[in-house]
């Protein structure tokens, strides 16, 4: 197997198998943590630490351990959230969420950089465009990490149903307060979230196994994943290492001088904002408001299962249609579902609308997660670790102004809320594909020119 290949497949299952971990937890905070909204607190916390975080620490860590130590280092952070929720409590979520945000901004600008750095070298080797091949390394990641959603979600669904009487939320006289139609002040669903909460004991056989499988990513990256030199082959400048302490924790800061960055900022925020809407709002005010806790998992499965397709069919689809069209579609198809969202009042009877919806949902989020990635590695190559950090910053900050107003603002707003966010970002994202079109064009109109007097003094 060539080396990049079992390189991006180790990172890939590493991902997977912590995912399955943490992506089950979040799934299940709004619906399980109930208690003065601490379950979404927690996640509010958790994106907030990794707004900070993104501003400094991943170009840091990347340049003094390297891409695998820092995935590695981060991986650990989230084995401390699943600890912390065995007794769930301010004192003990609150904290592990703070150090797994600290860890996430490192994370994923470290898997990005790895990705990014390996398709360009294997393209180099094999005389393909780097765009293409980091756009399918993208593509298998996500086919893998996104099924972590299936595996978390139904060791979830599994374990709950053994304390479920009923195939719908019974405790509802009726449903009219679920959905679009739920209020923080409505009493009815303020209580069906805590109506039947699952068996300690059952809590710990769920966290024990969320835990043994952060583990297990740990020590799969450990063992299996090659160091990468971030460095080219060669190059000698060896001033880079002496850049000073400032100057790394100010890389990300500067990179927003980038317009392109900037006018990608809402875009990238949507990104938090369309995830946190379906982990946080979705699953307790459709979900479990009107067929249950237990349904949660299978719902979110759905979701995850078509996201995982998704993201190897759009990976390859780019080569074919562009990036443009994809983020259009992802767009078009968001927006449809929100509509439908603002229209619908869930009810047991309708069981197939419960699934159908996540998984559009899904479709688009592959959508968004393999291009914007790819996007950004493209835009940025130069500066990919203060790119991805600025990624993951933005991204945060939509997660926690998502869940910030989780539990202070009906659905109803919340969706209208998306609705803007994503035209904003669309308009804005059109523009920077705009100026990268003009920009090539006058490339192509300069070679030209460069290349007429060449001609005719040969002639």
């Amino acid at each position: 197997m060539d080396r990049h290949i079992k390189n991006i497949l180790v990172v890939s299952f590493g991902f997977l198998l912590l995912f399955t971990a943490f992506g089950g937890l979040q799934s299940l905070q709004s619906s399980l943590n109930v208690d003065q909204g601490l379950g979404v607190a927690s996640l509010s916390v958790i994106y907030g630490a990794l707004i900070i975080s993104s501003m400094f620490l991943p170009p840091i860590l990347i340049k003094k351990i390297g891409c695998k130590w820092t995935i590695v280092a981060s991986m650990c952070c989230y084995i401390t959230y699943s600890l912390g929720n065995f007794y769930a409590s301010w004192y003990t979520i609150i904290p592990t969420s703070v150090i797994l945000g600290f860890g996430g901004a490192p994370l994923w600008a470290a898997k990005c950089t790895y990705l990014t750095v390996s398709g360009n070298r294997y393209a180099q080797k094999v005389g393909k465009l780097g765009k293409d091949i980091v756009t399918q390394y993208f593509g298998l990641f996500f086919l893998i990490f996104q099924s972590s959603g299936v595996w978390g979600n139904l060791i979830s669904s599994l374990i709950f149903r053994q304390t479920s009487n009923a195939g719908y939320n019974a405790s509802l006289p009726n449903y009219t307060h679920c959905g679009a139609n739920d209020c923080p002040y409505n009493e009815i669903t303020a209580n069906t979230t805590d109506s039947k909460k699952p068996a300690e004991s059952l809590i710990y056989t769920l966290l024990g196994i969320y835990t043994g499988s952060g583990v297990l990513a740990v020590l799969l990256v450990s063992f299996f994943l090659d160091n990468i030199n971030l460095r080219r082959e060669g190059e000698e400048n060896e001033d880079i290492k002496d850049e000073s302490f400032c100057q790394k924790i100010l890389e990300t800061l500067r990179h927003l001088k980038d317009k392109r960055q900037c006018l990608l900022i809402p875009i990238t925020m949507w990104s938090g904002f369309e995830q946190g809407f379906l982990a946080g709002d979705y699953t307790k005010s459709y979900v479990t408001c009107s067929l249950g806790i237990h349904f949660v998992g299978y719902v979110m499965i759905c979701f995850a299962a078509t996201n995982a397709i998704c993201s190897l069919l759009f990976g390859k689809l780019s080569e074919y249609t562009g990036r443009i069209f994809l983020f259009f579609l992802a767009a078009a198809t968001n927006i449809a579902v929100i509509i439908a969202f603002l229209l619908w009042e869930p009810h047991p009877n309708d069981i197939a609308r419960f699934f159908i919806f996540p998984a559009l949902w899904g479709m688009a989020d592959a959508i968004w997660q393999t291009q914007t990635n790819s996007l950004y590695g493209m835009l940025f190559d130069d500066h990919k670790e203060a790119a991805f950090a600025n990624y993951r910053l933005w991204e945060s900050m939509g997660f926690v102004i998502a869940y910030g107003y989780s539990t202070f603002l009906c659905v109803s707003v919340k969706l209208y809320i998306l609705l803007a966010v994503l035209v904003v970002g669309m308009t804005l994202y059109a523009c920077v594909e705009y100026g990268e079109n003009k920009k090539s064009s006058r490339q192509r109109g300069k070679q030209k020119l460069d290349d007429s007097p060449n001609k005719q003094m040969e002639m």
